[in-house]
């Protein structure tokens, strides 16, 4: 299993929208960077990631999990852009705050640091656990 890390404003769309979506979920659309849309064209079935609220918030909020592979965006008619469908997986018990992420050092080289602009970001297994620990969740699946 791979770890993510899927940022959204949630006055556009926010964790909560994503529960109201159910087990079927939804596409992961309008992701209109390269890497990010390669991080999702590597991810599994199954695979979770953290969801975090940006620009309001600016905290890991829940969980979500890949229930759909890599397709076609279906926003846009241009074929370079794909995406995954996810849903909402379980809440976090206590949200991690961006402040909290970044003044820890284990989380130090974790994308959410180095790369804060990027909308799907690689998680690594240790950071996966820290965050889990600091959000007091169970890492495990």
């Amino acid at each position: 299993m791979n770890y993510w890390l899927f940022k959204s404003e949630p006055s556009v769309f926010s964790f909560e929208a994503l529960k109201a979506k159910g087990k079927a979920g939804t596409q992961w659309d309008g992701v209109r960077n390269y890497a990010a849309r390669n991080n999702m064209k590597a991810m599994q079935i199954g695979d979770l990631g953290f969801f975090y609220h940006s620009n309001e918030g600016l905290d890991i909020v829940g969980i979500a999990e890949v229930c759909a592979l890599a397709h076609p965006d279906t926003t846009t008619d241009d074929p370079r852009w794909e995406c995954v469908d996810i849903r909402a997986y379980k809440d976090v018990p206590k949200p991690v705050t961006l402040e909290q992420v970044k003044g820890n050092p284990k989380l130090a080289e974790m994308a959410l640091v180095r790369l804060g602009r990027l909308s799907v970001q690689p998680v690594t297994p240790a950071e996966w656990k820290e965050v889990c620990r600091m959000a007091e969740l169970n890492p495990a699946p």
